[in-house]
């Protein structure tokens, strides 16, 4: 894949990455990326692991699969490119965040802010083929991601697990909700936004669980200006 985990994650997820579902999917996406566009570049993959190291996760907010037209996934769940045009689903994230806790809607969709907060914005596929959605479905990445969502289970501290959606739902049952958080809704997509994810104050709500604990909040602010398109990319801590 010409992409390699992060420190923190790989002594984690050594067992996975050697396993031979997982020497099959790097197969299959080297011969993807041979014949077809695929989303997000390489060295992107892992960019929610290497923005967000396993010891600084306190949210972790699941998606599913990447963006799949030009220039938009990079490698962090609903986040786009600076420049890059809203994606329908992020507009209602951020009609929700204003609505919720009064945020001015930002001037762009690049969530790499969040990320170095520890909020870990995985999706359970990390890559989709050019304008092909859920083209890299079954491949083996929900494992993958599966045993990422079970290794922050584990931690000692508590997380709160955001869970949108009915796919994203279904992954509570790695999830020991007697020490962690849960905060589910409908899936912010246009099909569904009004469904049960407007009104649902996800974010007051995490920073509530988070409060509860005597963590941190989270900052969900993202600034008016748009970041320089590098801040988008992960700095390699290898």
């Amino acid at each position: 894949m010409n992409s390699t985990l992060p420190r923190s994650w790989a002594r984690l997820l050594a067992d996975e990455c050697s396993a031979p579902y997982f020497v099959q999917l790097q197969t299959f996406l080297a011969d993807q990326r041979r014949r077809h566009t695929i989303y997000p570049p390489a060295e992107e993959v892992f960019a929610a692991l290497e923005m967000t190291p396993y010891h600084r996760v306190r949210v972790l907010l699941l998606g599913q699969d990447p963006y799949h037209d030009e220039g938009q996934a990079h490698g962090l769940c609903f986040s786009v490119r600076p420049g890059v045009p809203l994606p329908p689903s992020l507009v209602n994230i951020f009609r929700e965040l204003h609505d919720d806790l009064g945020c001015p809607l930002p001037g762009h969709g690049c969530l790499a802010a969040w990320a170095r907060q520890g909020v870990l914005l995985l999706n359970t596929v990390l890559t989709v083929q050019a304008h092909a959605p859920h083209s890299h479905r079954g491949k083996g990445w929900e494992r993958f991601t599966d045993a990422v969502i079970r290794k922050v289970n584990q931690k000692r501290d508590p997380v709160v697990f955001v869970l949108w959606g009915r796919p994203a739902q279904q992954k509570a049952r790695w999830i020991d909700s007697s020490r962690h958080a849960i905060v589910a809704a409908a899936h912010p997509s246009p099909l569904s936004a009004r469904r049960g994810f407007f009104g649902s104050r996800p974010f007051s709500t995490v920073n509530q669980a988070l409060r509860r604990w005597g963590r941190e909040e989270v900052d969900w602010r993202l600034s008016e200006a748009p970041p320089a398109r590098t801040e988008a990319r992960p700095r390699t801590r290898r």
